[in-house]
């Protein structure tokens, strides 16, 4: 697929592995929708962007405020690429895992995806193909304690991934799914600090059991997961659909 559509969605653009994929987008001078809740950190990703950001304050878990971007990107016309990035997680046992905890988690990492599919996708078919790449994790393909929600989440945007990509294999439009492992964003400091408290370690040397635990022993660094989104989302992916892709330093290999 070829195509001179250089726009691209991208969710969760505030920070973290959102914001190292829109600048790697806005670098490839594509136009970023930028999506994300907090409208400070998104002034922040428009100055060190320049004019290719275009940033939106949305909280990705309100339904009406998600289609009414959706209509304001369709204005333009359909993107060639979309991110869907945003994620959120609850730590906690099973027994202290609110039913609202779940919704929440749902509704950011697998109802909110689902919507700009279900809205963004057609275009794109229309259009003459796109991209779709899903911010999966780890949690995708394997179980983690004290994690049932977020697991669930992402065990659920894997199998979207699939189905999505089988039903548009023929119109011209590849969904895939990046599953990172343990990468240096406020999610692994805020899982840094946790482990320091319940076992009195330092942050540092919680930072070390955490890297410990892949070949590697080292974290990946968000501007790695965004070159990643940057292929799939190249004319030399065109033939690749459907697939999971790790990026974890070897933690599930």
């Amino acid at each position: 697929m070829t195509t001179t559509r250089k726009t691209v969605v991208v969710t969760g653009a505030s920070r973290g592995i959102g914001r190292a994929v829109a600048l790697a987008f806005a670098r490839e001078g594509y136009g970023v929708w930028a999506l994300a809740r907090n409208a400070d950190a998104l002034t922040s990703l428009r100055a060190e962007g320049g004019e290719h950001i275009r940033p939106h304050a949305v909280d990705v878990a309100d339904e009406a405020a998600l289609l009414a971007i959706t209509k304001t990107i369709l204005a333009e016309g359909a993107p060639r690429v979309l991110v869907n990035n945003a994620g959120i997680t609850v730590s906690a046992p099973l027994t202290k895992t609110r039913t609202e905890d779940l919704a929440r988690v749902m509704a950011v990492n697998v109802t909110a995806p689902f919507i700009l599919c279900r809205e963004l996708m057609p275009a794109m078919a229309k259009a003459g193909g796109g991209r779709v790449i899903n911010i999966g994790s780890m949690a995708a393909v394997r179980g983690m304690k004290y994690t049932s929600a977020y697991c669930a989440s992402k065990h659920a945007l894997l199998g979207m991934t699939r189905a999505l990509a089988s039903e548009y294999a023929q119109k011209q439009v590849t969904v895939n799914c990046v599953n990172p492992g343990w990468v240096e964003t406020d999610m692994f400091t805020n899982a840094t600090a946790a482990i320091s408290k319940s076992t009195g370690r330092s942050d540092e040397q919680a930072r070390e059991a955490l890297a410990s635990m892949n070949a590697m022993g080292r974290i990946i660094q968000p501007e790695e997961v965004a070159a990643l989104c940057s292929f799939l989302a190249s004319d030399a992916a065109g033939g690749i659909t459907g697939s999971a892709y790790a990026i974890d330093g070897g933690e599930l290999g």
